[in-house]
């Protein structure tokens, strides 16, 4: 077995507009990168080659969360050591906690032999998560280990169902303020009305029927949410105003990447899309607030092995 390896571990967008909390996507960029050794001490030590400032104590970290429940499931007396260089800003609304916790259990499972399955690892990976967001979810955390985008049928038992799609392109802005997850969950309403929900679960089928046909058609038409995005897209300033322009220069359609503040769009090919990161640079160069964006496709593969250093 390998005693060190660094990965890739994607961005990834969640609810894919009207699919809360079970829809969700990997990106081909941004991604982190995570250097993980085994050690013969149990336990797990974090050191963080960035400047965000996030916590070095295990249990209060998304990878040490995430390890330290893989490692409930390892008999043998070993630990990890972790290098983490993140390139998804936190509160992004783009996974960057996800990419933390998957990315650290796929480069674990890889220094043991792969003894776990890609179930199993989400399982220790939403740990993680709820470090993070205060609730174990697995839309981010499922493409991340998975690839592709996937469907969680169920939380309860643990229920990911990967979906299969034509070629897409994906604009995502991301504007540099902050909306906390928290805040953004807490704005949604309680209840909804039999009238929204049923048009809510048309779009949802209406979207997995149109990625597993490749209908680009049905795609669009089915990417509107009534449940959650009125209500959170008063929280991103020019969100109507990025659709409007983002559908005008062609895209399939989007909206909030996860609670936000980043906004994606869809689209057929990478024209297009560049067209489309034109038109919401556009709409935010109009502002005083500063912002990155990103033109990328869907990462089929999740977290992707770099080097694998093996025991001496």
């Amino acid at each position: 077995m390998p005693d060190e390896i660094t990965v890739h571990s994607p961005a990834t967008i969640a609810n894919i507009v009207c699919g809360f909390d079970i829809l969700g996507f990997a990106l081909e960029n941004p991604c982190d990168i995570l250097t993980i050794r085994k050690t013969a001490s149990r336990g797990v030590s974090i050191l963080n080659r960035d400047d965000f400032g996030l916590p070095t104590v295990p249990e209060n970290n998304v990878i040490g969360a995430a390890l330290l429940a893989l490692l409930n499931e390892v008999p043998e007396n070993i630990g990890f050591e972790v290098e983490s260089t993140k390139m998804i800003m936190p509160g992004s609304g783009i996974g960057s906690s996800a990419a933390s916790a998957a990315g650290s259990v796929v480069a674990a499972n890889h220094l043991l032999d792969l003894r776990f399955t890609k179930h199993d690892l989400a399982r220790f990976a939403m740990v993680g998560e709820a470090v993070a967001s205060g609730v174990q979810h697995a839309d981010n955390i499922a493409p991340g280990i998975y690839g592709g985008i996937t469907l969680i049928r169920s939380l309860y038992p643990l229920d990911i169902v990967p979906v299969s799609a034509p070629p897409l392109y994906v604009t995502v802005i991301h504007p540099l303020i902050e909306v906390k997850t928290s805040y953004a969950r807490g704005i949604l309403k309680k209840e909804i009305p039999m009238a929204d929900a049923v048009t809510q679960w048309g779009n949802i089928a209406g979207l997995v029927v149109g990625l597993m046909r490749g209908d680009y058609d049905l795609i669009s038409r089915s990417l509107v949410d009534v449940v959650a995005e009125p209500l959170r897209s008063k929280l991103i300033p020019g969100f109507d105003q990025l659709r409007k322009k983002s559908i005008e220069a062609g895209a399939l359609g989007g909206g909030i990447a996860g609670s936000g503040p980043s906004v994606f769009m869809l689209s057929k090919d990478e024209a297009t899309a560049k067209a489309v990161e034109s038109a919401m640079s556009a709409v935010y160069l109009k502002t005083a607030i500063d912002f990155h964006t990103y033109v990328t496709t869907i990462n089929n593969e999740g977290v992707k092995i770099l080097n694998i250093h093996p025991e001496n």
